[in-house]
């Protein structure tokens, strides 16, 4: 989840990359002097001093440089006098100067005293000066890799869930397959679970309107979730209602919504009524089989029970993998930067949305997952991170790694699943997103996990509560001011 974490210091923003050691024509090593302090979780300050010798010394190789390109009227290129150059030049050689002590020496810092970036480091290039005499003093924090012993799993035991897929499962998936295509008519009469209501929401905080949301088509399902709290038992609170009726209730706000005041509190809800719905499914006749892409009812309950089995393969994986994880990173006691955890945490919803559109799951069961990784964003994407420091460890030392075949034949399963575009098409979306770089790191880290289980034992138990649909989901925060859900899956697919 912390992936494209570059282990070279940036140079953009005003920051100066560190160049990749081991190139060719490697400058001589500058006499440093070094001090780092630890000052927070994977956090380090560091003061270095150049001293006056090198500077002088990469001075000289600078102005040398700039002679053998420039050209002076009088003068032919690389014949023009040093002092000349120096004087007329001043700046660009000030600059110059400047990018090659920070470049140089942030490499040796970093290699010399195995220090293992994940962020620029925090340095204001455009106030430093070097200067004409006497040594070069800067100073800088830096955010870096903890260190850590990877324990040994070969001893582990994981509970895995298995489940056979049954006639009834597939009855049920297709059920849920032909909502898409039914009509949603008028219901004269209660509202009952599994029916769906048209509503408006009210929520109070102390007595004072904190948000209105309008006009909500929602189906009664047992949990109805927003970004930032839920209701349970939704279905049966409102079981009973008829249009025009107004329903009262409490709901607490996440602990980790992003309006920290309004964390663990109390708000009131008023829900208005004004319509009840039932959906009506479709004949699946020749005409609708067609439009679907099959020939037979069969046919597309195989699909269908296709498409269960990559589902109960891909809980069976989160499962088995939340468990190594767990067992692996339980004697982690190192902590992490909070900006890093922050930093992180849609990318790791990101990810996450994007597994589970691999493996087949409906909008709204991708909506619904999401809204629960946002009630629990900060914890989960600080576990995430330690999982990806010690996954990425491992496949460093056992050099695994996502290959061309394992991307290509990913993106051609999603393709698949989706059933609207070509694998180049799909690809080029990932790359425009940015979304490319999770699947690679995603892949990656999947195969780390393949090789941990390969090594553990196992223990079969059977899999509970698979393919329970009873969550309803507002891709909506109660709290928040801010525009929701700019980093949903859902809007930026209607985007593309």
């Amino acid at each position: 989840m912390a992936e494209n974490e570059s282990q070279n210091l940036g140079d953009s923003g005003g920051q100066v990359a560190v160049a990749e050691a081991g190139t060719e024509n490697t400058p001589e090593r500058l006499d440093l002097k070094v001090e780092i302090e630890e000052v927070g979780p994977c956090k380090k300050h560091v003061s270095v001093t150049i001293t006056e010798s090198d500077i002088k010394k990469l001075r000289d190789e600078t102005i040398a440089e700039l002679s053998r390109e420039t050209a002076v009227p009088g003068f032919r290129t690389g014949k023009v006098p040093e002092r000349l150059l120096a004087k007329k030049f001043r700046k660009e050689i000030s600059s110059q100067l400047k990018q090659r002590l920070l470049v140089q020496s942030l490499e040796q810092v970093t290699e010399e005293n195995g220090l293992d970036p994940i962020n620029e480091p925090e340095l204001d290039v455009e106030n430093l000066e070097v200067p004409e005499s006497g040594d070069f003093d800067y100073e800088f924090e830096i955010e870096v890799r903890p260190t850590f012993e990877i324990p040994d799993y070969s001893s582990i035991t994981i509970e895995r869930q298995t489940r056979e897929i049954t006639d009834d499962d597939v009855k049920r998936a297709r059920e849920r397959y032909l909502a898409q295509f039914g009509q949603v008519i008028p219901h004269d009469g209660k509202a009952e679970p599994g029916d769906y209501i048209v509503c408006d929401f009210e929520f109070t905080h102390n007595g004072e309107t904190i948000r209105k949301m309008e006009e909500l088509t929602l189906q009664l399902r047992p949990t109805l979730r927003f970004q930032d709290a839920e209701i349970e038992g939704f279905d049966k609170l409102v079981a009973g209602a008829k249009p025009g009726e107004v329903l009262e209730f409490d709901l607490k706000i996440s602990r980790e919504a992003n309006d920290f005041e309004m964390r663990d509190e109390t708000v009131h809800a008023i829900l208005t009524l004004h319509d009840v719905k039932r959906l009506e499914l479709p004949e699946l006749d020749d005409a609708l089989l067609e439009r679907i892409g099959v020939n037979t009812v069969e046919e597309l309950d195989e699909l269908l029970k296709d498409s269960l089995e990559r589902q109960v393969a891909y809980e069976q994986r989160q499962s088995t993998r939340q468990q190594v994880l767990d067992k692996i990173t339980e004697a982690s006691s190192w902590d992490l930067p909070e900006g890093l955890v922050r930093k992180h945490v849609d990318n790791a919803i990101r990810r996450e949305m994007l597994e589970m559109q691999q493996a087949g799951f409906s909008t709204q069961q991708i909506m619904a997952r999401e809204n629960k990784i946002r009630q629990e964003s900060v914890s989960r994407t600080e576990q995430a991170l330690k999982e990806h420091f010690v996954l990425d460890k491992i496949a460093t030392e056992q050099n695994i790694e996502a290959t061309d075949d394992d991307i290509n034949m990913e993106i051609t399963n999603m393709a698949i699943q989706r059933g609207e575009e070509s694998p180049r098409k799909l690809r080029a979306k990932l790359v425009k997103s940015g979304m490319i770089e999770n699947l690679e790191a995603q892949i990656r880290e999947r195969n780390v996990v393949d090789f941990i289980l390969s090594k553990v034992s196992f223990k079969d138990v059977p899999m509970d509560n698979f393919d329970e649909d009873d969550v309803e989901s507002v891709n909506r925060s109660i709290t928040s001011s801010i525009l929701d859900s700019e980093t949903s899956v859902q809007e930026s697919e209607q985007e593309d």
